[in-house]
């Protein structure tokens, strides 16, 4: 099996390390070159600009969770045009009474090519048929909800209500 790495740095810039006064700001580097600025969550302090790890948790599932769809999509031959999702990290506490997300809801719209028909239910249990094979989702567990969002059709999306 694979091994997928990321390199983390952060380097203090107050005198010293005191609760609360320091930041946490700090950059995740994907394959050597690829920087991304991650901070706190907004409510703990954090940069609003930058990513926080439950904002990066959510897009890994949500990533994951869109590749399996259309690797399932592409066998089932269904001509998917676009995809898009709206991804949510839930915090709260967890049974233990401990911080965590608690849950994520996915809200996936799919559009495709034009001329194309399937019944709500074939794509309803090939999304839910994808949670099932995501690697991310079967790390988490039972934290996932998949909330199925109808992609605009004709008119609508000629309009620029696109769904991808």
């Amino acid at each position: 099996m694979s091994d997928l790495s990321i390199q983390l740095h952060w380097q203090r810039k107050e005198p010293d390390l005191q609760p609360g006064r320091y930041s946490n700001a700090h950059v995740v580097q994907f394959n050597g070159n690829n920087d991304l600025a991650v901070d706190a969550a907004p409510d703990w302090g954090g940069d609003p600009g930058n990513t926080n790890p439950e904002q990066a948790l959510a897009s890994a599932l949500s990533s994951c969770h869109m590749m399996t769809f259309l690797a399932l999509a592409a066998k089932a031959k269904w001509p998917v045009a676009g995809y898009r999702d709206h991804a949510v990290a839930h915090l709260g506490k967890n049974p233990k009474g401990q911080m965590s997300v608690t849950r994520i809801d996915l809200h996936p719209v799919v559009r495709f090519d034009p001329g194309f028909t399937l019944e709500e239910q074939k794509l309803e249990e090939m999304l839910h048929r994808a949670h099932r094979y995501c690697f991310i989702a079967n790390t988490l567990a039972d934290s996932v909800e998949i909330n199925i969002l109808k992609a605009p059709t004709g008119e609508e999306a000629r309009a620029g209500h696109s769904a991808a």
